[in-house]
C-alpha cells in the first residue's frame, strides 16, 4: 500500500519547512510504496528509490490535501493527508499561567485601590512593561480550600481590567484544583457546565475584552467527545505536554509521581486523549490540527515552576535549532508557586519567568495570544 510519511496529517507548516516560491510554499513529500508501482503525488509522478518515493508540492491555500496514488498489479491505491500552511508565520511566544484563584481571593479580601497592588498582578505588569509580554490567566471557580468563589469577586475593577486587556486576559481552567484530572473521564455536560460557570463570572467582573477562550484545560485531559463542547465555546487551541508515560507522568523539583498513579490508560499524558501517533508527533513539533474538531494542539515548551532559572535557557535554546520547534514558544507556569504560603513556593518564580521571556525577546519572538488568528499569527 502507498503511504505518505511526511508531512504528517494535520501538520502546521511554515517557511522553515520548505522553500518560498511565488504565491506559495514548496514543501518536500516522501513516503513508501511497493517498488513496482509508479506513484503520483497530486498528479505528478514521484521520484523512486526502492520502496521510497519523493516529490514536491506547493502549498497555496490555508489548507492543502496531498494525495499519493499508486497503480500496480492489484489496482489503484491512494493515501492522503491534509496540512495547514501558516502563511504569515513569524517567531512568536505566548505565556499561559494555570491554576489561578489565590490572587482573586487576595484582591477580593483586601479591596486594593488598584488590581496591580496585588503582588502577583503587579509582578506580571512589570514583566509586561519590560518585555510587552501578554499573559492569559487560567482560572478556577473556587480556591482549593473552598473559602472563595468567583461570584465573590467584585465588579468594581471592570474599567481597570478593560484598560489592560491588550496584554492581560482571563480564561476558564476548571471548577477547582481538586480532584485531579476532573474532566478526563467525565461526561461532556460536566465540562460544559463548569466552563459556562467560570466564563459567566469572568464576563461579569472583568468584561468581554478581558476574556480569552481556554487554551489549557486542567490536567490537559478531556474525552474526545468533549472537544465539541470546547469548540462551541470558541476554543481554537489546546496546549499540552504530550509526553509518554515512561517513568513518571509529572515531575516537579524533587517530586516524581509513578505512572500507575496517573489513572490514564493512554500511552501519552496531558494529551487531551489524542491517539498515540499524534501525541508522539506533538512531542517533536510545535503544533498539529485536528480537522474534525477544528482544534489546533500546541506543545508546551517549558513549565517554569519546574525548571530552575539557570536551566531555562538550556531547555529552550535547542528548540530554536529545530525547524519543527523553532517558530513558536509555548511558555507556561502555575500561579500557586508565586505565593509564600504555598508548600512548594518558589522564591525565584518571577526570576524564572523573566529568564524565559528575556530569552524569547532577545531572539525576536513576539508576544501573542493563541486565540487570535492562527496560534497568535495572522491567518
Amino acid at each position: 500500500m502507498v503511504r505518505i510519511h511526511e508531512p504528517f496529517h494535520g501538520a502546521v507548516l511554515n517557511h522553515r519547512h520548505g522553500r518560498k516560491v511565488k504565491g506559495g510554499l514548496e514543501i518536500p513529500v516522501w513516503g513508501t510504496a511497493p517498488v513496482d508501482e509508479p506513484v503520483a503525488v497530486n498528479g505528478v509522478y514521484a521520484r523512486r528509490a526502492g520502496e521510497r518515493f519523493t516529490a514536491a508540492v506547493t502549498l497555496r491555500g490555508s489548507e492543502t490535501d496531498i494525495v499519493a496514488v499508486a497503480n500496480g498489479a492489484t489496482g489503484r491505491t491512494e493515501h492522503r493527508v491534509r496540512v495547514v500552511w501558516d502563511r504569515y508565520s513569524k517567531p512568536r511566544y505566548r505565556f499561559g499561567i494555570d491554576d489561578n484563584s489565590f490572587f482573586l481571593r487576595d484582591i477580593a479580601a483586601k479591596r486594593y485601590k488598584s488590581l496591580f497592588q496585588s503582588p502577583y498582578l503587579g509582578g506580571l505588569r512589570k514583566l509586561n512593561r519590560k518585555y510587552k509580554t501578554k499573559f492569559v490567566l487560567n482560572v478556577f471557580y473556587t480556591t482549593p480550600e473552598n473559602d472563595f468563589e468567583l461570584a465573590q469577586f467584585p465588579a468594581s475593577y471592570r474599567s481597570e481590567w478593560a484598560d489592560n486587556a491588550n496584554w492581560l486576559k482571563l480564561a476558564f481552567h476548571a471548577y477547582a484544583e481538586f480532584p485531579d484530572r476532573p474532566y478526563q473521564n467525565c461526561p461532556p455536560e460536566k465540562l460544559a457546565k463548569d466552563f459556562d460557570l467560570v466564563t459567566e463570572e469572568i464576563l461579569r467582573f472583568a468584561g468581554k475584552a478581558s476574556y480569552s477562550p481556554s487554551t489549557i484545560i486542567h490536567w490537559g485531559m478531556v474525552q474526545p467527545t468533549a472537544w465539541k463542547v470546547l469548540t462551541e465555546r470558541g476554543v481554537k487551541v489546546l496546549s499540552g505536554s504530550f509526553h509518554p508515560n515512561t517513568g513518571s507522568f509529572y515531575t516537579t523539583e524533587g517530586e516524581s509521581f509513578p505512572v500507575e498513579e496517573s489513572g490514564t490508560p493512554f500511552g501519552y499524558d496531558v494529551s487531551y486523549s489524542l491517539d498515540n501517533a499524534r501525541s508522539e508527533y506533538l512531542g517533536r513539533h510545535d503544533a498539529l490540527k485536528d480537522f474534525a474538531s477544528g482544534i489546533v494542539f500546541s506543545k508546551v515548551d517549558i513549565v517554569c515552576n519546574n525548571v530552575p532559572a539557570d536551566r531555562i535557557v538550556p531547555v529552550l535554546e535547542p528548540l530554536t535549532r529545530d525547524a519543527n520547534t523553532a517558530e513558536i514558544m509555548d511558555l507556561f507556569t502555575h500561579e500557586q508557586y508565586f505565593w509564600p504560603f504555598y508548600h512548594n513556593y518558589r522564591p525565584d518564580h518571577f526570576q524564572r519567568l523573566d529568564t524565559a521571556i528575556r530569552f524569547c525577546a532577545e531572539r525576536g519572538y513576539e508576544p501573542v495570544f493563541f486565540h487570535e488568528g492562527l496560534l497568535g499569527g495572522k491567518e
